[in-house]
């Protein structure tokens, strides 16, 4: 049996970035881990949408996206849902902001371009973590910057 499993479920993911390709490549390796990728966003505001619709275990939330970027779309789904997973994503150098974002509750940070095998551990740590903890909050510790 796949130990990313929830119970009888896979753990469920919900990929935010403006870039198609990111999203395709992000959601191939969370299926490889063993997620179910139940909708993707091209951007803040359509990442609170499906947020709201499906209620994932975790979100990837690119910080840089237009009309609404990571940092107030993590706002606003941690105000919604202060028990949201949520992991961001950026292709720049972003310390202050990221700093922001931890604040605010992200749990873990990925700079792209990212590799294959980061997000692979990335997607098993929270699998165990959905697994453990299915109904509760964030069970772990945030990630801070410079710590790897």
């Amino acid at each position: 049996m796949d130990t990313n499993l929830v119970g009888a479920r896979a753990p469920r993911l919900l990929v935010v970035d403006d870039a198609t390709i990111m999203r395709m490549r992000i959601a191939g390796i969370a299926r490889e881990a063993g997620w179910e990728v139940v909708a993707e966003a091209t951007n803040g505001r359509e990442g609170l949408e499906r947020y709201a619709e499906h209620q994932p275990d975790l979100v990837t939330l690119d910080i840089v996206m237009p009309e609404l970027d990571g940092v107030e779309t993590l706002r606003e789904i941690r105000a919604a849902d202060p028990n949201a997973r949520v992991v961001m994503v950026s292709a720049v150098d972003q310390r202050a902001k990221l700093r922001e974002c931890f604040a605010l509750g992200a749990l873990d940070f990925v700079v792209k371009p990212f590799d294959k095998e980061r997000l692979l551990s990335l997607f098993g740590k929270y699998a165990a973590v959905v697994r453990d903890n299915p109904a509760a909050g964030p069970a772990c510790e945030p990630h801070q910057p410079g710590n790897g």
